[in-house]
């Protein structure tokens, strides 16, 4: 049957869930609206940012996961803000580099998480607790009401705590506190991002393509969906946009054997690709684009005939890991298969997806980058490269649930111990039982999956 595109804007306004599987979506609608909710909010953000730096705050620390920090990495890049970074890793050597380059009494720690209990994000603020002996006023949280880290931020009198709004998930959470908080402490102009979304949501009412941005891209990608193009291209990619793009994509469609492949610099040319253009010169534009992509990727849900808004299948990795840190045993990543068998197997439409637990410094992400063009080139398929445990919150939901068509490649190295104060393993246990909890569960899903050693992949 022909997809109705003006009766489906007309549905999502109406926040009606028949337009997708009718199994709760009209509970995670929140994003519709949240920028006309932010704007009485701006306020309180700048306030906030204003007298953190009056206080003498000179570095600003988020510690989040997918969701809780993608969108800020972005606006980082995007407006080139040096004192403030991103902390979306359990891998020592990220977290020791940071560790030697702060001036720790002078940073305030954002801790961002809606269900307050993501265990790298909880492991990270425990280090970091220790570390300023305990000073409440250099932390601050974003999180749901009720959570956890509510209670903690309040009992431990955090110099602040920021709640979202439940009716709005993770990736589509950019516009939230989530988003918004980041902004004002990188000196944004808040006023600017949220006007161009609500420009952009406006237009995202029209009931025709040609006026309407959000439907128009959601249409493109429904279609090319349709006709076998699944892999989405994100090329040129300023300012990093598809990391945040690659998770809102890859989770939300990414499930029931079905989705949309995000690969972001990688090439256009290929029978099962299609080239997306990201529409973003300015930080002020960000807010537009935040807001015509999760429109979008909620029509090309309906599309797929999936609900874009859960993700079933990452809690099966968490799983595993939390299975293998009870246990007390120490994680054994030794090699599985290799990159020729794996390559092998491979059929005309798969894709090759580099997962990488190492930690993920410029040099790093330039030999993924020299590697995804090398295997492109030998096998003329889609590559993406992703550095765990990052992408665990991010296309991990897409590789287990979405289609059989991945070639995934595992990479990990052997990194120091650092101790995370209060808990029986450090972060070497931690990120290594990421990995091998991941590797069981494409395993176990029958995906096609193989691990060698970084030092393997530099040769």
């Amino acid at each position: 049957m022909e997809f109705d595109a003006p009766a489906a804007v007309e549905r999502i306004w109406a926040r009606d869930a028949t337009l997708w599987t009718a199994s709760g979506e009209e509970q995670w609608l929140g994003w519709l609206d949240v920028a006309e909710r932010m704007q009485s909010r701006i306020g309180e953000f700048k306030e906030f940012a204003d007298r953190a730096r009056d206080d003498g705050i000179e570095q600003v620390v988020l510690l989040g996961m997918g969701g809780s920090s993608l969108a800020p990495e972005v606006l980082r890049r995007l407006a080139g803000v040096p004192d403030f970074r991103v902390l979306d890793s359990t891998h020592p050597g990220a977290v020791a580099e940071l560790l030697d380059t702060l001036p720790i009494k002078q940073t305030l720690f954002v801790v961002a998480s809606k269900s307050g209990t993501t265990i790298e994000t909880r492991s990270q603020l425990d280090l970091f607790w220790e570390r300023t002996a305990s000073a409440g006023e250099q932390f601050a949280a974003i999180t749901n009401p009720g959570s956890e880290l509510e209670a903690l931020a309040a009992e431990r009198g955090f110099r602040a705590c920021f709640l979202g709004e439940p009716e709005i998930g993770g990736r589509y959470s950019a516009l939230s506190p989530f988003g918004l908080v980041p902004a004002a402490l990188m000196g944004l102009d808040l006023d600017a991002i949220l006007a161009s979304a609500l420009r952009m949501a406006e237009a995202c009412r029209n009931p025709e393509s040609d006026t309407n941005p959000g439907l128009e891209l959601g249409l493109e990608l429904g279609i090319a969906w349709l006709h076998g193009r699944d892999k989405i291209v994100l090329n040129p990619n300023p300012s990093g946009f598809g990391l945040w793009a690659e998770q809102l994509l890859a989770e939300s469609t990414g499930k029931d054997g079905k989705g949309l492949v995000p690969c972001p610099d990688e090439s256009p040319d290929g029978a099962d690709r299609q080239a997306v253009e990201i529409r973003l010169t300015s930080v002020a534009e960000a807010g537009a684009e935040f807001y015509r992509f999760e429109f979008a990727t909620a029509v090309a849900g309906a599309m797929l005939g999936i609900n874009p808004f859960d993700q079933p299948n990452v809690q099966e990795a968490k799983d595993r890991t939390a299975d293998i840190l009870e246990s007390g045993e120490q994680p054994v990543l030794d090699p599985v298969g290799s990159l020729e068998a794996l390559l092998d197997s491979a059929q005309a439409g798969d894709y090759i997806a580099l997962l990488a637990f190492v930690s993920p410094t410029e040099a790093h992400e330039r030999a993924l980058g020299c590697t995804r063009a090398d295997l492109g080139e030998r096998t003329g398929l889609a590559t993406t490269a992703g550095f765990g445990p990052r992408y665990l919150h991010s296309t991990g939901q897409l590789h287990k649930g979405g289609p059989d068509s991945g070639l995934f490649l595992q990479l990990v190295d052997d990194p120091p111990h650092l101790d995370i104060p209060g808990r029986e393993y450090g972060f070497r246990r931690l990120v290594r039982a990421q990995a091998l909890g991941d590797f069981k569960a494409l395993d176990e899903r029958g995906r096609r999956a193989a691990r060698i050693s970084w030092a393997e992949l530099e040769t």
